[in-house]
């Protein structure tokens, strides 16, 4: 049950803070003045995609606080939240970034708010009784109902499985007809490349001996120079070095300091060596090799055609011919998958029918219940010799909802046969078929035991364009729904106002620069006043007698029922 909602900056909500009690709570006040903002601050709070537009202008950020009594919910344990005493919720909206909500003080996904949020609160807004127009809406409303829900979503997902395979199957029937043509073609690449056999790192060690061979002969004098310079003559680099060693050893002998110079002309004497056997071997390997050097230009030709014909570096084309291999493979055992592909579809598509004829049985069945029990629900709600049916018609092929299509008929009139709702329903029969569609769901359905873990049913205005006696059994009807769940309702009517439990009105106060938004639990004169407002748009004695002898008589009626 919700037991207090906080309100601060949401739309051209400033700041309210208001406390709830069990039973029927209805919410009156001038159209505008903000009603349906509170239902929509609740729907925020429990899960309603957030947006910046919702943050009152001037404000950086907006907030929704609701507490509820503690209820137990499977799904708080699961995600490791502490019970307590109360079950609080918050959602906070800024100017910048995303939003955030916590329940209980911990930080939760906003799925995770929405799937929680709809085990404690059912709001059915205006928009329903359009929904109600809807032909192709009125299958879920079936399902539900009659707590067929999971069953519908697994004929959906395995339909979607079907349809699936059958596009897979379809793009392997069309590799299928081609795959002659593609095994061809993957077999000729695959010879191609193995004939030029294709060697990792090939055409940089070519292009590597390509230049040496290119300048073998500037190659062969710079080396044979080198060496001279460094061993192979008189005044050589390592004679010189001889020379500068013994010198730097008479220096060592008066100045110690010169002891790190002779240590480095040794360690640079066997260096020296080593470059002048280097640069020797070198030299005896630079070779002018005509022949060699065109064996090398047409390999790297080869190489540059292969690479331009694949469009890939040299040794891509090593991947390319891996590629390939997997995709003939495949391509070779192709029909094998076809056939087994077909026999998959085949064996779904009979589990699929099964399924689905399972659903539409069980829909048949759903239907006359709902038929039956909508009978009593209509007449509370003044319709004597109304008829409500529900039209299931069998589908020519299966498809994700199954084998139906469901569409609710009404009569209003004797004599009449049930049409569908969008042609004969007003806006006030639509009220009250809602209505009764909702509390039938809520009381008597295969699903109303998942309906039960919603102890809060908020209804946004179920009165529209009713009055005189039906909003008096619609009233009736809001009352009754109160006696197990915690009820709110947006109203305009007075007979329903005068039976709530607790009366809030709603009142919009606006200045030059600001509006205010003001809440107040109404008792007393305080109520036959808004009554008396609701009567007739302005309080007089007439209408505050008026509202006094409502309230007496819905007193006198709740006490006969």
């Amino acid at each position: 049950m919700l037991t207090e909602l906080r309100i601060r900056n949401f739309t051209i909500l400033d700041e309210i803070s208001v406390r709830f009690s069990g039973g029927l709570t209805v919410l009156s006040g001038e159209t505008g003045a903000g009603k349906s903002i509170i239902v929509d601050a609740i729907a925020l709070l429990l899960g309603e995609k957030a947006s910046h537009e919702m943050i009152r202008s001037g404000a950086s950020e907006a907030q929704i606080s609701g507490f509820f009594s503690a209820e137990p919910l499977a799904a708080l344990d699961e995600l490791g939240i502490a019970g307590q005493d109360e079950l609080s919720f918050r959602r906070s909206v800024p100017l910048q970034g995303k939003s955030r909500a916590f329940i209980n003080d911990t930080a939760v996904s906003l799925p995770t708010l929405s799937r929680i949020g709809r085990e404690l609160v059912s709001i059915h807004g205006q928009h329903e009784q359009q929904d109600l127009l809807r032909s192709d809406l009125h299958l879920p409303f079936l399902d539900e109902f009659g707590d067929l829900l999971d069953d519908a979503a697994a004929v959906k997902q395995r339909y979607e499985e079907i349809a699936a395979l059958r596009s897979e199957l379809g793009h392997m029937q069309v590799r299928m007809r081609e795959r002659a043509h593609r095994i061809e073609l993957l077999r000729f690449q695959m010879n191609e490349i193995d004939a030029a056999a294709v060697l990792p790192g090939e055409k940089e060690a070519i292009e590597e001996e390509r230049l040496v061979l290119m300048h073998a002969v500037r190659l062969q004098e710079s080396s044979a120079l080198a060496y001279e310079l460094l061993y192979d003559t008189e005044g050589s680099c390592l004679d010189r070095l001889s020379t500068v060693q013994a010198k730097a050893a008479e220096m060592a002998e008066f100045d110690a300091n010169a002891q790190e110079l002779v240590e480095l002309l040794q360690s640079a004497q066997p260096l020296l060596k080593d470059a002048s056997l280097l640069v020797r071997r070198l030299r005896d390997g630079y070779e002018s090799d005509p022949d060699r050097l065109n064996e090398l230009e047409e390999r790297l030709e080869q190489i540059k055609k292969l690479e331009k014909k694949y469009g890939l570096g040299f040794d891509a084309l090593h991947s390319f011919r891996a590629a390939a291999e997997e995709e003939l493979c495949s391509l070779e055992q192709i029909e094998e998958q076809v056939s087994a592909g077909e026999e998959t579809i085949a064996r779904l598509t009979t589990e699929l029918l099964e399924r689905a004829a399972a659903l539409s049985t069980k829909r048949s069945a759903a239907a006359r219940t709902m038929e039956n029990m909508l009978q009593p629900e209509l007449k509370q709600l003044g319709f004597q010799k109304a008829r409500f049916s529900v039209a299931i018609r069998r589908t020519e092929h299966v498809t994700q909802d199954g084998l139906d299509d469901a569409e609710f008929l009404f009569s209003a009139n004797p004599g009449e046969p049930p049409k569908p709702l969008g042609k004969v329903a007003s806006g006030g029969e639509l009220s009250r078929i809602m209505l009764a569609l909702k509390s039938t769901a809520l009381s008597g359905g295969k699903g109303a035991q998942k309906q039960h873990l919603r102890s809060t049913l908020i209804f946004d205005e179920v009165d529209a364009g009713i009055g005189g006696a039906t909003a008096q059994h619609v009233g009736n009807r809001l009352k009754a729904l109160s006696k197990t769940y915690q009820v709110f309702c947006i109203t305009h009517l007075p007979q329903i106002a005068a039976i709530a439990d607790t009366h809030i009105k709603v009142d919009k106060e606006v200045s030059a620069d600001s509006v205010r938004v003001h809440i107040a639990e109404l008792a007393g004169s305080s109520r036959e006043e808004e009554l008396a407002r609701m009567l007739s748009g302005r309080i007089t004695e007439v209408s505050l007698q008026h509202a006094r002898e409502l309230l007496h008589e819905q007193k006198v009626s709740l006490k006969e029922q």
